[in-house]
Protein backbone atom coordinates (compact mmCIF):
# COMPACT_ATOMS: atom_id res chain seq x y z
CA UNK A 1 0.00 0.00 0.00
CA UNK A 2 1.64 3.59 -1.04
CA UNK A 3 0.76 6.75 1.24
CA UNK A 4 0.71 10.05 -0.90
CA UNK A 5 1.25 12.75 1.61
CA UNK A 6 -0.90 15.92 0.27
CA UNK A 7 -0.58 19.51 1.60
CA UNK A 8 -4.18 21.26 2.53
CA UNK A 9 -4.47 24.91 3.45
CA UNK A 10 -6.41 23.37 6.81
CA UNK A 11 -3.92 20.49 7.20
CA UNK A 12 -2.43 17.71 5.62
CA UNK A 13 -3.57 14.04 4.28
CA UNK A 14 -1.81 10.85 3.93
CA UNK A 15 -4.28 9.14 1.11
CA UNK A 16 -3.41 5.58 0.17
CA UNK A 17 -2.81 6.27 -4.34
CA UNK A 18 -4.78 3.13 -5.19
CA UNK A 19 -7.72 4.92 -4.04
CA UNK A 20 -7.56 8.06 -5.74
CA UNK A 21 -10.53 8.31 -8.35
CA UNK A 22 -9.91 11.59 -10.55
CA UNK A 23 -7.89 15.15 -10.08
CA UNK A 24 -9.54 18.32 -11.04
CA UNK A 25 -8.70 22.39 -11.32
CA UNK A 26 -10.53 24.38 -8.73
CA UNK A 27 -10.11 27.82 -7.67
CA UNK A 28 -7.31 29.48 -5.99
CA UNK A 29 -4.59 27.35 -7.72
CA UNK A 30 -6.14 23.96 -5.66
CA UNK A 31 -6.99 21.07 -6.75
CA UNK A 32 -9.75 18.66 -5.90
CA UNK A 33 -8.66 14.69 -5.50
CA UNK A 34 -11.65 12.28 -5.80
CA UNK A 35 -11.07 9.18 -3.27
CA UNK A 36 -13.05 6.31 -4.35
CA UNK A 37 -16.18 5.55 -1.98
CA UNK A 38 -15.84 9.54 -0.16
CA UNK A 39 -15.66 12.59 -0.08
CA UNK A 40 -12.87 14.77 -2.49
CA UNK A 41 -10.19 16.56 -1.06
CA UNK A 42 -8.84 19.90 -1.83
CA UNK A 43 -5.33 20.24 -1.49
CA UNK A 44 -2.67 22.97 -2.80
CA UNK A 45 -1.04 22.89 -5.80
CA UNK A 46 -2.01 22.52 -9.70
CA UNK A 47 -3.32 19.23 -10.95
CA UNK A 48 0.16 18.69 -12.56
CA UNK A 49 1.84 18.88 -9.06
CA UNK A 50 -0.90 16.39 -7.60
CA UNK A 51 -0.19 13.86 -10.10
CA UNK A 52 3.54 14.27 -9.99
CA UNK A 53 3.66 13.65 -6.40
CA UNK A 54 0.89 11.13 -6.87
CA UNK A 55 3.31 8.84 -9.09
CA UNK A 56 6.37 9.79 -8.11
CA UNK A 57 5.14 8.44 -4.20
Amino acid sequence: MKFILLKSRGGDYLVVAANIAYLRADENGQTKVGIVGGDSLLVVGSMEEVAEKVLAG
